[in-house]
């Protein structure tokens, strides 16, 4: 079992940058490659960025590609978005999320646990 709670998320306007962090509880962290997804009002939740276990390899949305870092500090047992020249568009609740094994899917079903979201509000 892992509880996930993510942290981090904001109001920040058009250009800026924010910080997510997720905190895993138990100590498998290593254990599960981790995602970010997010999920802006009357859309599906979509892909953000993935993580293997070791940290080793990242992917990430065409959308966010070469704005968006995800890293880990699995002594921590944290996963860690860093968000730059944040736009309207990326406004949405964000989510973390744990999937037993070494690479991390652009699936959402592919995931086990989730936490509960953390707003980002970008405004223009």
């Amino acid at each position: 079992q892992v509880q996930l709670v993510e942290s981090g998320g904001g109001l920040v306007q058009t250009g800026g940058s924010l910080r997510l962090s997720c905190a895993a509880s138990g100590r498998t962290f290593g254990s599960f490659a981790m995602g970010w997804f997010r999920q802006a009002p009357g859309k599906e939740r979509e892909f953000v960025a993935a993580i293997t276990r070791s940290g080793g390899a990242t992917s990430f949305a065409d959308s966010v590609q070469g704005r968006f870092i995800i890293s880990r500090d699995n002594g921590k047992n944290t996963v860690y978005l860093q968000m730059n020249d944040l736009k309207p568009e990326d406004t949405a609740l964000y989510y973390c999320a744990a999937q037993f094994g070494m690479y991390g899917s652009r699936r959402s079903a592919d995931y086990s646990y989730w936490g509960q979201g953390t707003q980002v509000t970008v405004s223009s």
